[in-house]
């Protein structure tokens, strides 16, 4: 806890944060934490203001607003409200979600989200981001790619760090258990008074990952207390995979005598390749032109 008077933040939480922006490869000048209001964001941003005080960093608050739902607009003015008490400036975004997409209503949304992200970062200058999944949220997506059948590669799951359309996304509580989360947020709450937006669709079954959440999760933790730690574990291993193929994969791509930029290679010598490492090559090459990874099939 901080001295009487201040807000109570959770030490644990503060240096994840500052472990993983220490991890980087260059300091950010300011960074942003993505908020949707919600119990995790809000205390992503809670603890980030305090990292970036201590710090002397700049720091803003970025919040989508998707317009799904009757209280969206609620939801933003509460993350202001939050940002209000930080001393932190915030920046909202209205989007449209195209449900008719073909990509499903998740899917849509999260792309919404990221180019809204990118809007913001270009106006403020900001670099960097932070996202605030946790365990339990990555857990969750190993399952779901299992299911959906990813291979290897896929199972890694959520980057602690990633570079997305020239911004760095960082994940600083992939590993953090949410009670921890929980916790900070009573505490917070018994402050400030401060109460989190409740979003439905985090539980309705309709959608896919809440499907995953309300129904077998229960049924793991009873059954298997430990899964979530093992399918990190599964995370990590996969991820340390993905490093190795695609260090191959850019070594074969480089000897395909590329032209035009990169934008076409020599077949000839592609199928010299044996099928497998062919695959890969064919998906370096299409990550690299920002390209959609095809099927298996295709």
């Amino acid at each position: 806890m901080t001295d009487t008077g201040a807000p109570p933040v959770s030490s644990f939480l503060t240096g994840a944060i500052a472990g993983a922006i220490d991890a980087l490869a260059a300091p950010p000048e300011a960074f942003a934490a993505g908020v949707s209001g919600g119990v995790d964001s809000a205390m992503l941003a809670v603890h980030a203001a305090l990292f970036a005080r201590v710090r002397g960093i700049a720091f803003h608050i970025f919040h989508v607003h998707h317009g799904l739902q009757g209280p969206a607009t609620q939801w933003q003015a509460q993350v202001h409200d939050l940002a209000q008490a930080l001393g932190v400036p915030c920046h909202s975004l209205r989007v449209r979600v195209d449900p008719a997409s073909g990509k499903g209503v998740e899917a849509a949304a999260r792309d919404v989200r990221y180019a809204a992200f990118d809007e913001m970062a270009r106006l403020t200058g900001v670099r960097c981001i932070l996202l605030a999944h946790h365990r339990e949220d990555q857990a969750e997506t190993v399952l779901l790619r299992l299911l959906r059948g990813a291979g290897p590669t896929g199972l890694a799951a959520m980057a602690a760090v990633s570079q997305r359309a020239g911004l760095t996304y960082v994940r600083p509580w992939l590993r953090v258990p949410r009670v921890r989360i929980l916790a900070a947020a009573r505490d917070y709450a018994a402050y400030a008074g401060w109460q989190p937006v409740w979003d439905p669709t985090n539980h309705d079954d309709r959608y896919t990952r809440a499907a995953v959440r309300e129904r077998l999760v229960p049924i793991l933790d009873a059954r298997w207390p430990g899964w979530q730690n093992t399918l990190l574990r599964h995370a990590r291993l996969s991820a340390q995979a993905r490093e190795v193929l695609d260090e191959v994969a850019r070594q074969d791509l480089a000897g395909l005598d590329q032209a035009d930029g990169g934008a076409s290679f020599s077949l000839a010598a592609w199928r010299r390749l044996s099928p497998a490492r062919q695959a890969l090559v064919l998906r370096c090459w299409l990550r690299g032109l920002g390209q959609n990874m095809p099927s298996e099939a295709r």
